[in-house]
This record gives C-alpha cells, structure tokens and sequence, in this order.
C-alpha cells in the first residue's frame, strides 16, 4: 500500500451526509421515485405486500407482556392501530384465547391530537406500586426520545411531573420522588459518540438544571448511565462509564452520594442478583491463584467481593464448541441467563443449538439441573417474570416452528412441564421445508457453521435464488428463528435461505468474536464467503443465483461482498449500513463503534481499516452484481449518509443495477410501523426475485 493510499480520501459525495439535508433529501425522492417503479409496480407486488401485512397484523401473534403487580402490559400494533397500543390485562384474562384489554396508551390517538408522528420506544414502570410510569416517545423512530411520567391510575400524563426534551436520554426511577438521569443537558454534556456524559439524580418538584451530579464521564467515552436495582431486600444504586462498546467501569454509589468501584476487568460484564455478583469475563482472567477463561460465568458475594475476597466459583465454563448464548426475550438478562426469585436460568449453546439449566444456590454451593426441551435445530428462551416469585416464561421457535409461549413456576421443580398460554400463528405451509445445519471451510481453516432452509424436494440444479443471510459483529449470535413472513415473501417464491454463523458474532462466546475485530475483520467477510463458495460447490445455487444481505453492521458485510467477492453474488441487498469507514466516526452515532472497527483518524488504523471500507473499494473497471441500498432519514445511529454516497458514487462510476431507497421513518429499523415493514419487505423479495430468479435473464 502506497503512502498517498493512506492520506485523506477525496469525498465528492460529502453534500449528501445530514439527516436532513434538504439537497440530499432532494436527491433521494429522485432514487426512490426509480426504485418504486423498478420493483413494487409488477402485478405481484400488491398482492403479495397484503398478504405480508396481513401476517405481520395477524391477531393470533403473541402479546408479548411484563408483569407490573396484577397488571400485564402488552404494546400492541395491529391494522386498526398501525403505531399502537400499550394495553393490560390480568392473569386470567391472558390466559383467554380473546383477552379483554384495558387501553392504557393509544399512540396513534396521542399522535393525532398532538399533531406528531409518535413512534413508542418503551415503557418503565415504578416498583413495587407500579403507579408512575416513564414513557419514552420518539418523533420520528429514531433513537432520540421525549420521556414522560405517566399515571397508571388516571392514565394521564403527569402535568407537573418528570419530562426530558427529544435527546438520546438514559432514565428510570430510584424512588417515587427521584430518577437517575444522563441526558443532554446543553454544551459539553455529550459524549463524541452523541450519548450522554453526565449522570444526575433529579428529585421532583426542582428543576433539571438543579438535579446533582455524582459522575462524569470523559467526552472520548461512549456514555455514562445511573440504574436502580430494586430487587427486594437487596436494593442497591449503580453508576456505569461506558469507556467504549467492550470496556466499562461500575461504581456502587451509597446514601452518601459516593462512588465504589467494582473492583473488575475492564472487559468482563457483570450483573447483581441479590446477594451475588455475576461476572462474565471477556479474557482470560487471572486472580487469586485461578486463571478463568473467556466467557466462563463467576459468582461470589457482592458485599464481600466489594471487601476484598476474591475465591469466585464457577457456574459455566466455555467448551470448543459451546458458550452461553445471548437471550433476546429476557428482562434483566446478560449474556446467556436470567434470573427468577430464587434462580438463574442458564442458556448454554453448542454449535448454535441451545439448552437451558436451572441454577440454584444452596449452602454455599450451587445445584444445576437440566431444564425443558426443544425440537432438534431450534431455539428455547427460558426468563423470570419478575424477582418476587418463581415463575417463569418459556418460548420455543425454529425456522419452520412458530413461537410458543408458557408459563411456569420453578416453585414446582423443573420437571412440570409449563403451561401452555400462547402459540404463534403458521404464516406458510412448513410441511414443504426442511430445515440442515452444515460447516464450511473458511480460508484460515475456522470451521463456519451456517443453517440451510429449502423445500425437501430442491433440486441441485444450480438454478435455486439463494438468499444468504449474515451479521458477524459486536458479539451478537444469529440462533434459529421463525421465519414467519419471510416464508411468504420468499420460500414460497422457490427461494432459498441461509443464515451464516461467521466471527464476529458471540456464536461460540466472546473470542469467537474478537477473532473478527478491528485489523482481523476481514476474517469476518472471509467465513461468508466461504459460506457462499460452499453453497455454489454443494450446487443448490449458483454465483448467478445467489444474494446476500445484511443490515447495519451486516450492510458493511454484504458492502464488502459486494467490493470484495462481486463474482460470487448476483445480487446485493444492503441495509442501514455502515459503507464509509473513514467518515463513520464522524457521522451520527459512528465514535461509539471504534472498539469494534478502529480509528480511521490514526493512519496506523486506517491502514486495515481502509481495506474493509466499501465505498473507498470501489474500482470503476471492475464487474459488480446489482445492489439495493436502503437506508432511513430518521436513523440517528448509523446514519442515511453511507448509504446515500455509495450509491451516488457507484452511480457516477456508470455501474449500472445501482437501485437506492430511502424511507423517510422507522430510524435504524427503517420502518416506523408494520405497513413500512410489509412494504420494504416485499421490494427487496421483487429486486432480489428479478436479478436471482430462477427465470431471471443472466
């Protein structure tokens, strides 16, 4: 690599970056007006988008729902409430095929009478009364939030209660009268990454502008936050600097207002359990004569860890192939369990497949005790209600398998099979489909695992669309999942999916994803591509009949499929991405990810960097599949700039197939509401249909 290769990059395209650019927002009504006729004018475009929105409207779908004392809260969206409800029921209503829910937020009403495009963002409800409420709000779907105190009893917004303006704000209760809150307080509040530095308490009746600072982070860190464990009979107050995405601090702040550090590994992640501390370290840790291995799990006393012992006891330890998984459904959950009254409900993974155990202390020790079970290549989800009792949701769901929902209480032993509350509706005939876990081979040797779905009658032809899947970052594992719609919009269209299980990911624990970090990330684009040469060697498809697609960090992967292994793809579909790696810092959210990808700025960095950054890849004499771009003006964390100035350049370079939208709601999910989702959901099945198509003209 040459010197002048590492200077500063010329950037013809730096007048589209912006959220709201009105120049750049011109320039993409024009991309989208050419898209929309390229790919949702055919006659099986609206047909197929209503029976997509039908599904994703269906009302058998499962409330998902917390606890709050009696009440269980659900969010609901549905066609007569496309932003939606927050609604609650009882127990016993729940239990109903048709349960009568009282309203306690109409969004879509709110957004009416107060003249705003609301998007809900959450719910934090006050213990142990659960009375108040915060309610974050966002205007547009991206991250940034209003929060409001809201009344459970009158449902009504508090009139003189807490309320913090539009920002990318961390809140929630201490006390009735008190919050921790880290919000943008004015000049110098924010970190570079755009999240807040300061963590203040604030106590009703005063204003913001009188509420106590006890922390301050450095403006180079990614955020600073203030939580309130309120687990009964061990409640306990918490400051946490956030130095970048894998490194952090924790302080125990007492009534005094002063800060005790926990005394832990920059890296390891940790989490209280009444009189536990939980700490899963990220390397090898050395202490006290031990040496604990990546990825293990640890316990000890919270008071007496704080005092100086260190004799920590292992509840987990990582295998070649397994690790603790990260649970997706859980309250208050870390890496791989989560917690009920008096246990921990482990999920232990093995080659991406996973099981659970029920852990639980007894005079000093702890007993484990295998825990439900699951259908071969899928995944069980296993989470405590709440910290007063025992009793415990449990979901079960494959590729080909809806979700079910039951009901529990470890109070009965892990033998009594829960209760059935709920079952996902079947969107697609899964009788037709089978489902197959297979290994390839990735240049360095890496064994890749990666899931097959196809009809059991495919042919090995060579002519099947194939659309693989993949992500490969920040330590986030891609487990089986229903497929639900995506069986309409595109296994009952003849298509092929395959989910990659590359580095990068927290497959196989955390150094299955340091193996793809910053100067090692092209390990992560290389395992896909051997995913993608293994599918065309097992001749399912072929280089002409084979896509990929990824979102956020898995648009920066397929965005290197694309520069990198162009022959191997007939076409890309790449979502809210991140495409320009020497400006990502500098563009909305970008600082926050250096951990993950480096610092462009420091030339050492560039270097490697530079070599995984698509849009400086880009060589106008080369051949490249054709490429959807999507992206949303609302998405205050990866941006629209990346996308917008990938497509423009590769536009100007006259590589033709270059097709962008742009929606203009939703933030990083780039849709604000099922419709959105239906839609773009069913363009990307029309372009990836015409391109790979098993009749499509190559």
């Amino acid at each position: 690599m040459t010197t002048d290769s590492l200077s500063v990059p010329e950037d013809d395209f730096i007048w589209l970056e912006g959220l709201r650019n009105e120049k750049a927002l011109e320039w993409a009504h024009e991309q989208n007006a050419i898209t929309l006729a390229a790919f949702t004018q055919g006659s099986e475009f609206m047909p197929l988008r209503e029976k997509v929105l039908q599904g994703l409207n269906s009302p058998e779908q499962i409330p998902v729902v917390s606890r709050c004392g009696n009440d269980w809260y659900n969010f609901w969206q549905d066609a007569q409430n496309p932003k939606g409800l927050l609604r609650r029921t009882t127990l016993e209503e729940f239990r109903k095929p048709q349960p009568k829910w009282e309203t306690v937020l109409d969004i879509d009403a709110l957004s009416k009478a107060e003249g705003k495009d609301w998007v809900y963002h959450g719910v934090f409800a006050l213990k142990p009364d659960f009375n108040r409420a915060l309610i974050f709000l966002s205007p547009d779907g991206g991250d940034a939030s209003e929060v409001r105190e809201f009344d459970l009893r009158t449902l009504e917004f508090v009139s003189d209660g807490f309320f913090l303006p539009v920002a990318k704000s961390r809140a929630g209760w201490i006390d009735h009268d008190h919050l921790f809150v880290a919000t943008d307080f004015g000049e110098g509040s924010l970190t570079d990454s755009g999240y807040p530095r300061i963590v203040k308490i604030w106590q009703r009746g005063t204003p913001l502008s009188e509420a106590e600072v006890v922390f301050s982070a450095d403006k180079k860190d990614m955020l600073a936050a203030g939580y309130h464990d309120s687990f009964k009979g061990f409640e306990r107050d918490f400051v946490v600097r956030v130095i970048d995405f894998y490194h952090r601090e924790a302080f125990v702040l007492n009534a005094q207002k002063e800060l005790t550090r926990i005394d832990l590994p920059a890296d390891a992640k940790f989490s209280t359990w009444r009189d536990w501390l939980l700490i899963q370290p990220s390397s090898e840790w050395q202490i006290n004569g031990e040496t604990w291995p990546s990825g293990s799990l640890l316990t000890v006393n919270f008071d007496a860890f704080l005092a100086g012992e260190r004799a920590l006891k292992p509840l987990f330890m990582p295998g070649t192939h397994s690790s603790l998984s990260g649970v997706t459904a859980t309250r208050d959950q870390l890496n791989g369990y989560s917690f009920t009254r008096d246990h921990i409900i482990l999920s232990i993974t093995h080659d991406v497949v996973n099981r659970l155990e029920v852990m639980t202390p007894e005079n000093g020790e702890w007993r484990r005790e295998p825990f439900g079970k699951v259908p071969e290549l899928s995944k069980i989800n296993a989470w405590g209600v709440d910290d007063d009792t025992n009793e415990y949701f449990v979901s079960v769901s494959g590729f080909l398998q809806p979700a079910s929902l039951s009901f529990g209480n470890l109070d009965n032993g892990v033998d009594v099979e829960a209760e059935l509350l709920k079952q996902d509706p079947s969107h697609f005939d899964a009788s037709r489909y089978q489902v197959s876990q297979h290994f390839a081979q990735s240049d360095d040797g890496t064994r890749v695992p990666y899931f097959l779905i196809c009809r059991k009658d495919v042919v090995y032809d060579g002519k099947n669309p194939t659309l693989l899947y993949g992500y490969g970052g920040f330590e986030v594992s891609l487990d089986p999942y229903y497929l639900g719609v995506s069986g309409v919009s595109w296994l009952d269209r003849g298509g092929v999916f395959v989910v990659a299980n590359i580095r990068g990911g927290g497959e196989y624990g955390p150094e299955w994803h340091k193996a793809a970090l910053k100067e090692k990330r092209l390990r992560a684009y290389e395992d896909f591509a051997s995913v993608a040469k293994a599918l065309i060697a097992s001749n399912i498809t072929s280089p002409a009949h084979l896509a990929a697609q990824g979102g956020s960090n898995g648009g920066l992967l397929v965005g290197n499929m694309l520069t990198r292994y162009p022959e191997l793809f007939g076409a890309i579909v790449c979502e809210v991405a991140l495409l320009d790696m020497y400006r990502y810092t500098q563009i909305s959210a970008g600082a926050s990810w250096i951990a993950e990808y480096g610092d462009p700025q420091k030339p050492e960095e560039w270097a490697f960097i530079r070599e995984f950054s698509p849009y400086h890849n880009l060589d106008a004499t080369k051949k490249y599949p054709p490429v959807l771009i999507t992206t949303a003006t609302s998405d205050d964390r990866v941006g629209p700039d990346h996308a917008r100035k990938m497509a423009a350049k590769m536009q100007a370079m006259g590589i033709p197939d270059v097709y962008f939208y742009e929606n203009t709601d939703g933030g990083h999910s780039a849709a604000a509401d099922k419709a959105q989702s239906a839609f773009k959901r069913v363009m990307v099945s029309e372009f990836l249909m015409h391109f790979i198509g098993r009749n499509a003209e190559q």
